[in-house]
């Protein structure tokens, strides 16, 4: 018996029923409705109905220069209604390409995607019949088009099923209220931009605190009945000066709990402001580089970034069966893709790596199948993929990754994703090791990129199989003397395969770099944890620079205050 029964039967038996419950009941009684009559005639039935709606509550605060400059709450309800046509084995998904015409598209109305926020039961159903369907003759229409294609084109035999089989989940997590102290958050961000008055050089700073509720209800024809709820907080400070040649700069911190009470106090967030302002203060006097290719340091968020773009998106089980896609490591199970004292994991049911909450936690995926820790890479050797319910050959079940943002479908995604190694230095030895790298290539210098605001990569076969990082702090190792030197202007690029194969040695302290990763799905929670690696070789390129001037006149807090500026007495 699920542990959440007594709790349904006390929600259901109370005075005030759960208000979850009503919307819940409703999505079941229209996709009941829809699973026995939906039907068009002479066409086939849906097979598998599925319905999620996930409501958005959020509260944001956002300041400059001193001052409140943005106070903002928002609810909504996004729906996303998933129909099939045929089987398991082939049905009716797959990509837009499948069902859409060349040429301009005729004048038409699209079911809307929003779910009513009064919990009427009327309302909520008018809107899932309408976008159901929408969406069955959007899947016939596929389906048809899959079957004619049949026609012309050999099937082949080694594609994997449609869909996978799954069994169905009771759950309904508790109530989480949002909680948010207004007037705290108001004082704070007013100090922590207030730092910056001191520092003329850097024209903007902005700091924005969020905090978002998410409920999510998913209901299946498959029998799974699925409520859940998360929080998640942020803290987000930003700021940008100039060079003195015109590049722009920019430094800053995101900082995340899943309550408030996790985040920094505001005392130690005016020291982060502090400590970035010192940062793009530097990076100022800092010279710039020319591009570089040589041995590098990657401190753990950098590791964590270069992990994720090179080799985390390489595994998402859709890729691997997307004949548009790079397919990078299809076919290769069993084989190594890594030195052999590299592992990855993924792990959805990690709550804390390092002494830090991490982004990417959650119970059941949006698919309704259960998280679960995943060994992708193991001693180097590729074991699995990143699974939702697309099946990728020789696997033909979800190991609970199919992740998605409000309406869209999911599809396989990273959560927590975990680097671990068994060749690990302390700090000293690492940098040791690094120069020795160096001066056995008769590099002048290495390099050691301390921090990274994030990263892209591109897996389509259109395209070049390649990624990139924006460091932030990047240091010049001199070859004999070991001095460091911070300097600026390069971007991290390279291509997956040959940069992660090239990782010489890893360090002994493990960070955890969260943050949001985008993708066709779109943008949803993540995080790396992963130790510093060394680099046998990392390709640095040159960023654009645009020769722009800084403001003309000074700031007018930092002008000697006249009349207009002076304190009230």
């Amino acid at each position: 018996m699920s542990p959440v029964l007594p709790l349904l039967t006390a929600l259901l038996l109370s005075a005030a029923p759960d208000p979850r419950l009503v919307v819940l009941d409703a999505m079941a009684a229209e996709l009941d409705r829809s699973a026995s009559r939906l039907q068009l005639e002479g066409y086939e039935r849906p097979f598998y109905l599925g319905y999620q709606a996930r409501e958005v509550s959020a509260r944001e605060l956002r300041g400059r220069y001193g001052a409140v400059t943005s106070d903002f709450t928002r609810r909504d309800r996004a729906l996303q209604v998933d129909v099939r046509v045929g089987s398991y084995e082939q049905d009716s998904s797959g990509s837009a390409d499948d069902v859409l015409v060349l040429g301009p598209e005729p004048p038409g109305w699209s079911a809307p995607r929003e779910a009513p926020l009064d919990d009427s039961p009327q309302a909520l159903r008018n809107a899932l019949w309408l976008l159901t369907d929408e969406r069955y003759k959007e899947a016939l229409a596929a389906w048809l088009k899959k079957r004619t294609r049949d026609v012309f084109r050999r099937g082949d035999p080694a594609r994997a099923p449609s869909f996978s089989r799954e069994p169905p989940v009771r759950e309904l997590d508790p109530p989480r209220p949002l909680a948010f102290d207004a007037e705290r958050w108001r004082g704070a961000i007013r100090q922590i931009t207030a730092v910056f008055r001191d520092h003329p050089e850097i024209f903007d700073a902005q700091v924005r605190v969020e905090a978002e509720r998410q409920i999510r209800w998913l209901v299946t024809s498959e029998g799974t009945r699925l409520v859940t709820e998360s929080l998640l907080y942020g803290v987000h400070l930003t700021a940008v000066a100039r060079a003195e040649d015109g590049q722009l700069l920019d430094g800053g911190r995101d900082l995340y709990a899943p309550g408030e009470a996790g985040l920094p106090s505001t005392a130690a967030l005016v020291e982060a402001a502090r400590a970035v302002a010192g940062e793009l203060e530097a990076l100022r006097r800092a010279p710039p580089i020319d591009p570089y290719t040589g041995p590098a340091i990657l401190e753990p968020e950098a590791a964590g970034v270069l992990f994720h773009e090179a080799v985390g998106h390489r595994l998402e089980g859709e890729r691997l069966e997307d004949d548009k896609d790079g397919q990078t490591y299809r076919g290769q199970i069993g084989q190594r893709i890594l030195p052999a004292f590299l592992s990855i994991a993924d792990d959805p049911t990690l709550l804390v790596a390092s002494g830090q909450p991490l982004n990417g936690v959650y119970r059941w995926d949006d698919q309704g199948v259960p998280a679960r820790r995943t060994m992708l890479v193991e001693q180097g050797t590729l074991r699995t993929f990143l699974l939702s319910r697309k099946p990728v050959k020789p696997f033909d079940r979800s190991n609970g990754h199919g992740r998605s943002q409000g309406g869209r479908a999911p599809m396989a995604r990273m959560s927590n994703l975990v680097v671990e190694s068994a060749r690990r230095l302390d700090r000293a030895a690492l940098k040791a090791a690094l120069l020795a790298e160096v001066r056995r290539q008769g590099k002048p210098f290495g390099l050691v990129i301390r921090d990274i605001t994030g990263g892209n990569t591109n897996t389509a076969s259109w395209g070049y199989q390649a990624f990139k990082g924006t460091p932030r702090l990047v240091y010049r190792v001199d070859a004999e003397t070991g001095a460091e030197t911070l300097v600026r202007g390069v971007e991290l690029v390279g291509t997956p395969l040959a940069s992660v194969n090239k990782v010489l040695a890893t360090g002994e302290e493990v960070r955890a770099f969260n943050g949001f990763c985008g993708a066709e799905s779109g943008f949803v929670p993540v995080a790396t944890v992963a130790p510093a690696v060394l680099v046998g070789e990392i390709e640095l390129q040159r960023v654009a620079r645009a020769m722009e001037r800084g403001p003309i006149l000074p700031s007018p807090w930092q002008q000697e205050p006249g009349p207009a500026l002076r304190k009230a007495p």
